[in-house]
């Protein structure tokens, strides 16, 4: 077979020793590997920091079977249902099996809820190692169900050294400044800087083209944009109370999830857990729905100027009571609301979503209506 030639599979970790940072972790993986047995496992963390690759490095070192599916190519039910279910079920000459789901985040309601079922079914035979990005998509029930895990970057020191001694294996000359240059503009992406540098290789030497350098760096872009310049429209159609989707993060050029609301207030974004609706008002679901909901709207008054427009679409189960609180937040965090109709609201009937109408039986239609607000 072909050696791999790409830099991210070929210095791919495949013994513990070789994985850079995260050394508590390695202390607990190291003696599931010599017990020859693991417990079901959730990495999570940036992007290109070793979640996947530790998940490897752990089946290659396990005498095992392993099945491994990329949840964003295979998120529906019907993935764990015919792959996951058939490979967990089926004789093996081996006495563990281990199915890794990578990118589990992007699993839908329905596949995690069924995936449950499966992890305590062939629990006597078969492990489960998922991978996220974002541990608050995973429903709770599923988390309950692994060693959860946190997957911190390796520091800019440790990344450099790795990086030179790629280089030094394969020969190529570099200057410091180079590497050092790769960083501090992908850091924490460790996969992103070696295609870079794997890019920049000509005639055996590291020549950094600084227009390559796209800098990935997005937020730290958009806080120096925003601080020079005021919003004038914001488009928003808000996580509807009783949503099971936390409302801390804003979506920029319509993918990226991002934590900028809470940098720009300089604080660091909670932890917040999926939120399934608001029919019991003894639990905290309201504080944590419009605690969040402060946090957001108060960024947004930062970046906004007297002649901001804020355009909202919502849905609530009822027009009273969650809609009048709604409103009284949008005051207390700066907002005055502008009336779109002098004799009332513009409100529209919400079908049933088909997702929540499963998970919870029959649901009254939502009701949905259009705010308009701008500073005080």
């Amino acid at each position: 077979m072909k050696e791999n030639t790409l830099f991210v599979e070929h210095y791919r970790p495949t013994k513990l020793d070789n994985y850079v940072g995260n050394e508590n972790i390695k202390k607990v993986i190291k003696q599931y590997l010599d017990q020859d047995d693991i417990q079901n496992l959730c990495f999570y963390g940036p992007v290109g920091t070793g979640k996947t690759t530790l998940a490897k490095l752990i089946v290659k070192n396990l005498d095992c079977d392993y099945l491994y599916i990329n949840a964003s190519d295979e998120r529906g039910i019907d993935t764990i249902r015919d792959k996951v279910t058939s490979f967990a079920s089926t004789a093996s000459f081996k006495s563990l099996k281990v199915v890794i789901l990578d990118e589990a985040d992007f699993l839908t309601i329905n596949a995690q809820a069924s995936l449950r079922n499966v992890i305590e079914t062939f629990s006597r035979s078969t492990r489960f190692i998922l991978t996220c990005n974002y541990i608050e998509r995973i429903i709770d029930p599923l988390q309950s169900r692994c060693q959860t895990l946190k997957i911190v970057p390796p520091s800019k020191v440790e990344v450099a050294k790795h990086l030179a001694w790629i280089l030094g294996e394969e020969n190529i000359s570099f200057i410091v400044d180079d590497i050092k240059n790769i960083v501090n503009q992908f850091y924490p992406d460790l996969r992103k800087m070696l295609n870079t540098i794997q890019l920049s290789i000509i005639d055996n030497k590291l020549s950094v083209d600084k227009s390559v350098l796209v800098s990935n760096n997005y937020m730290n872009l958009l806080l120096k944009e925003l601080k020079s310049k005021k919003v004038s429209l914001i488009l928003t159609s808000p996580p509807y109370p009783g949503i099971n989707i936390p409302y801390s993060r804003w979506q920029i050029h319509g993918r990226r999830n991002t934590t900028l609301p809470y940098l720009i207030l300089g604080l660091e974004r909670p932890k917040i857990k999926s939120i399934y609706n608001f029919q019991n008002p003894t639990n905290n679901t309201f504080d944590v729905y419009f605690n969040t909901m402060r946090n957001i709207f108060s960024s947004l008054r930062k970046i906004s100027s007297n002649k901001t427009l804020i355009l909202q679409l919502v849905a609530f189960n009822n027009k009273d009571g969650v809609f009048s609180k709604y409103l009284k937040t949008m005051e207390e965090c700066g907002f005055k609301e502008l009336k779109i109709k002098s004799n009332g609201y513009i409100w529209r009937k919400v079908p049933n979503r088909s997702w929540q109408a499963r998970l919870k039986g029959n649901i009254p239609a939502s009701n949905e209506v259009l705010l308009l607000h701008k500073l005080k």
